[in-house]
């Protein structure tokens, strides 16, 4: 699933990049590599990597993503990391916005790359952060909708979702409803893109520079006032009724378990991790942080597999699916 966001997100954002005049391979690497930090589960992982390792800084899964980048995953022999450019790194760092109070795995890559982080980041990182947001929303929209956690007609309450969906009735009156959910997420996606495009041009009209773009001390690829009101009101609906649906929860614990478990075992016994995954010290805060690098490059299976060898056995409730 992290595969598919990160493919539908830069599928959005290089064609805004496109549309704004901005690097389109930038932004497309930016968002290919924006969620590569997650471990397993995704953002209940990360809550329970954070609780784990609390006493050795903490686990944030964009840090994350640049210590893959550039000390985790080293497969040339010249250099550490993938030797990515500073643009890449910092948008990464900063995709969010500027970083007022850095983890300590962004603290170490700020120091070897100086990444200016508290000031905005280009164009290209905003253009991904604003996508990453489109395509999370309309995926949703639609699982939520198969797995049944939501129905069309409690869907419609959301005004942004009853507008559009008026909108795909009239054009085809004759088609089934469940025909039409496709259609209905295409034109969100379109409307949440042109609205992007629109108010990033207003924005930043008359901005000739990067230079001027990190000048202008401020956000300036995004919604408009009125979208991000009506997409708050969708992710408000959306954390109700499916984050939130006890279906989801109920998975999101056995997951954390997992996870907490799983990393308190080879905590005890980092020797239960591959040789080249092993602390270098008996550092307290150096073992916690190895065997979070080592938990967080977990496929869910993969975690599952592994807490069933070394903890033991583990139910997992209907309806989980993972790589």
């Amino acid at each position: 699933m992290r595969l598919t966001h990160s493919l539908e997100v830069a599928q959005i954002a290089r064609t805004m990049a496109r549309a704004l005049g901005l690097n389109e391979d930038l932004t497309e690497a930016l968002c290919l590599a924006h969620d590569i930090g997650h471990p397993p589960f995704g953002h209940a992982g990360e809550d329970a990597l954070q609780a784990a390792m609390e006493g050795a800084g903490g686990f944030d899964h964009n840090a994350h993503s640049i210590r893959l980048l550039t000390r985790l995953e080293s497969p040339y022999p010249r250099f550490r990391g993938l030797n990515l450019s500073w643009e890449m790194l910092e948008g990464l760092a900063k995709h969010n916005g500027p970083v007022a109070q850095p983890s300590w795995a962004l603290a170490e890559a700020n120091a070897e790359f100086p990444l200016e982080l508290s000031a905005w980041p280009g164009l290209e990182a905003q253009v991904a952060a604003i996508a990453d947001d489109i395509a999370y929303d309309n995926h949703d929209v639609d699982d939520g909708l198969r797995a049944g956690l939501f129905t069309l007609e409690q869907l419609l309450d959301v005004p942004l979702i009853a507008r559009g969906w008026a909108a795909v009735s009239a054009r085809y009156p004759d088609v089934d409803a469940a025909r039409l959910v496709p259609e209905l997420v295409r034109d969100l996606i379109g409307a949440m893109v042109n609205d992007v495009l629109a108010e990033t041009r207003r924005r930043a009209g008359g901005l000739k520079s990067i230079e001027a773009v990190r000048a202008a001390g401020r956000q300036l690829a995004g919604f408009s006032d009125g979208m991000a009101a009506a997409e708050r009101q969708l992710k408000a609906f959306l954390h109700a009724r499916m984050y939130e649906a006890p279906q989801v929860k109920a998975v999101r614990a056995v997951a954390q378990r997992i996870l907490s478990e799983l990393f308190a075992a080879y905590r005890a016994n980092p020797g239960l991790m591959p040789a080249e995954w092993r602390p270098a010290s008996s550092d307290p805060a150096e073992t916690s942080r190895a065997v979070g690098d080592f938990v967080a490059g977990m496929t869910d299976r993969y975690a599952v597999r592994q807490y069933r060898d070394i903890v033991g056995p583990v139910e997992i409730p209907e309806g989980f699916q993972g790589p």
